[in-house]
Order: structure tokens, then sequence, then C-alpha cells
């Protein structure tokens, strides 16, 4: 039986009702049992653990919309094991593995595989998208209805889907089973490079991927959307224009939604330096006025959600030329304190950074009852102190990989405790 907590005097910030007042919450078991202002001694179970929560915040365990969890097939670069580990540290209590593992997740039997291990494990929750195509090739329609019925949260190919005529029948058949499909845009006759494309690119002789590679692709997308009333998702936006485009097509009224990952706001091409590998990112980092337009999306709205868009690599895929690197960079660790620098410059106020990490991305995924505070409801929480600093070190990070491109550098806002159905599965002594 799970020892009953008692947090005393924390800040509880839970976005999805608007709730931000200091006062106490008590778990019991697998739930959130008393919460408000002063909860009476007589009201706490006999044995319960106290834990002082001054001038911390304790707010909803982190939704987190994309990671790649190694298994199966990838496991020299993450495990389950790791991967939870390495969530949990980073104050997320659910998060949703992507479906291009080897082999494939495109039938019941990799949902179950995945579901059975993170049983195992017992660390976070993790849920797993189905994928659009067969094998992810592109080709031929998974069987999307059987997916769901078997616990998919959506459905992707964790890369664009080029062919048209593809994702038209896609949106119309996942659309019926109520269900969202999440695309990557990106022309993938247009990008073909491995940075942003423009004057830095072409000083240091890499090969382009241009802005528009993704924004064509988002405006095709979005046709398609209209054209047959699916669900839509776009993922890792990174252009002020795909920005732009998505407010437009908010307000015609389509049923769209989409996230962005920190390096996109917390960094530009420029950090990609002198063939820094660790910084070659899909879509790859872009200008600084992209940067700055992602924030205003996020500050307005446009923008939903914050993924950590978790990709570990081997030492092996990182260390060699730029242009052999591998895409991507680990991120659960890092996913809130990045997010909390537009806090403290005042980009953001915290309710909503921290929407963008819990109720919303769980709303997206149809996760009824995470990412809120409710009595009775989940006790997954995170409990953080958002002013400590502390400086990311690679090598320190829980993940299998530690391909992170944030190495070395300041951040403020540090997760003690991480809380699943009421246990504790990280506390940082």
């Amino acid at each position: 039986m799970t020892r009953p907590v008692l947090y005393r005097n924390a800040r509880l910030i839970d976005p999805a009702s608007g709730l931000d007042q200091v006062g106490d919450l008590l778990t019991v078991g697998e739930e959130i049992a008393a919460m408000g202002p002063g909860i009476a001694a007589q009201d706490v179970p006999e044995g319960a653990e106290i834990v002082d929560a001054t001038d911390l915040v304790l707010a909803p365990g982190l939704v987190d919309l994309r990671a790649q969890v190694g298994e199966p097939g990838l496991e020299h670069n993450e495990t389950i094991q790791t991967a939870s580990r390495s969530a949990a540290a980073g104050g997320i209590t659910a998060l949703a593995a992507l479906p291009n593992t080897d082999p494939v997740i495109d039938d019941e039997a990799g949902l179950e595989f995945i579901a059975r291990r993170a049983r195992e494990v017992k660390l976070v929750k993790i849920f797993a998208y189905g994928s659009v195509t067969r094998e992810t090739a592109g080709k031929e329609i998974a069987e999307i209805g059987l997916l769901a019925e078997a616990g998919a949260v959506g459905f992707t190919d964790g890369g664009p889907i080029a062919d048209p005529a593809l994702l038209r029948r896609a949106l119309a058949y996942a659309g019926g089973f109520g269900q969202t499909i999440f695309q990557h845009p990106s022309e993938p006759r247009l990008a073909g490079g491995v940075m942003n494309a423009g004057e830095l690119a072409t000083r240091l002789g890499l090969a382009g991927i241009p802005g528009m590679a993704e924004v064509i692709m988002l405006e095709r997308d979005l046709r398609l959307v209209e054209m047959t009333g699916g669900r839509y998702h776009a993922a890792n936006i990174s252009t002020a224009e795909s920005v732009a485009v998505i407010r437009r097509a908010k307000q015609r009224g389509l049923k769209i939604t989409c996230d962005t990952a920190p390096p996109y706001f917390a960094l530009t091409e420029m950090d990609v330096g002198d063939y820094r590998t660790f910084f070659k990112l899909r879509p790859p980092l872009r200008g600084e006025m992209d940067r700055r337009a992602i924030i205003e999306g996020l500050a307005d709205g446009t923008i939903d959600a914050i993924a950590s868009d978790h990709q570990p690599h081997d030492q092996d895929s990182k260390r060699v030329p730029f242009a052999q690197a591998a895409f991507g960079a680990v991120g659960l660790e890092t996913l809130l304190p990045l997010t909390l620098e537009l806090v403290h410059k005042g980009a953001l106020p915290l309710t909503r950074a921290l929407a963008a990490l819990t109720s919303i991305p769980a709303s997206i995924l149809g996760l009824k009852g995470l990412g809120r505070l409710a009595v009775g409801g989940k006790a997954d929480l995170v409990l953080f102190d958002a002013d400590r600093p502390w400086q990311v070190e690679a090598e320190k990070l829980a993940s299998k990989s530690k391909n992170t491109c944030f190495d070395r550098r300041p951040v403020q806002g540090m997760v003690l405790r991480t809380i699943v159905d009421g246990r504790t599965v990280f506390n940082r002594a």
C-alpha cells in the first residue's frame, strides 16, 4: 500500500481549472484525497509522510507529447527503463512514444509490447502512437481502427507523410474513429539538407533546409483538413511563417493543434557554430526572427503545447562529420527548466507555461483525467522549485544517450519530486 503523503504550504497550480493558490495537498493510494488551504490534522491518515513544500510549486505531472523510447529495436540508444528514469527526473509522469521503432508499431502486438514493458518498469506512464502507414513506408494505411481500439493515442509516422492522397484517406479514416493524425510537416524533396538554409549554411558549406519546406507541406495539409474535416496536429513547428499559417487556420475554425520543442524557442542556427553535431535537429534550428515568432505563438495560444521531442542517439551517431551525423537530441530532463526560461524572461505566465506541458497535451492525446489536479483524480504530480538555478551536465542525465544540445547551459527551475499514482518515482535527495 502506498504511504499517504501530505504536501504542506505548496503553491498549487492547476492550469486546467485556473487554480493558483498556496495550500496543502494530500495523496492517499493512487488518488488526490484532499486539496486546498490548510487541510485539518484530523483529515490526515496516521503515518502519513509530511512534506514541507513552502516556496515550491506543486502541479500536475508533465505530459510529453512525443519521445523516442528506444524499444523495440533501438535499445543501444535508449530503453523504456532509461527513458522512464529520465522522464521521472524531468517531472514527466506520462509520455507518448513514437511508433517508428524496429519493428514499427503498426499492429496491436506493438502497442501491447510498449504497455507491458511500461508496466514492468513501473515508473512513468507510457502510451504509444500507432503508425499511419504500414512500416511507416508511406504507401499503405495501417489498421487505424484496430490500433485505436488497442489503445493508440494518435497516429503518426514520426516523419512527414508525403503522399497527399494517402494523407487525405488517413485523415478521413482516423476522423471516423475520433483519432488525430500527427504530422511532421516537411516537404521531403525540399528538405534534403542538414541545417537551416541561409548565409550560415552557405558559409559552412552545408546543404540547407529552407523554412518553406515546412510551410508548403503545412499549407497543403491544412487544405486536406478542410476537405476531410479530419483532426490534425502539426508537430515541431519551427518557423515564423508556420506560426502565421496556423494562426489563420485556427481563425477559420479548423480542428487543428500544434506543438514546438524547446530548441526552437531557446536556440538558433547560430548555435550550430563550428559544425557542432549535437545541434543537428529535424527540423533544423532556424533564425532569430523565427525563434521570436515561436515564443509569440506560445504566448497567444497559436502553438498549443511544448513537447520534449526526445531523440536519443549514441556517440557513434553524433561524433562524425556534421553532414553524416544523426538528427535529434535528448530532451526529457530539460523540458521543464527550458520552458521556465520563458517565464523568468516574462514571455509567458507560469500557468500558461504549465498548461502547454500538462492539461493541453493530455487533451490533445485524449488522456482523460491526466494533466490536472482534482480531488479524486490520479495523484500524478511534480514538485519543483521554479527559481532554483543549476547547470545542465550531459553526463549526469539519466537518459542512456547524452546527446543534449543544452550541455553546460545554466537554467533555473529544478524538479524535486515526481509522483505517479501516488508513488514517488523520483526524489532529489
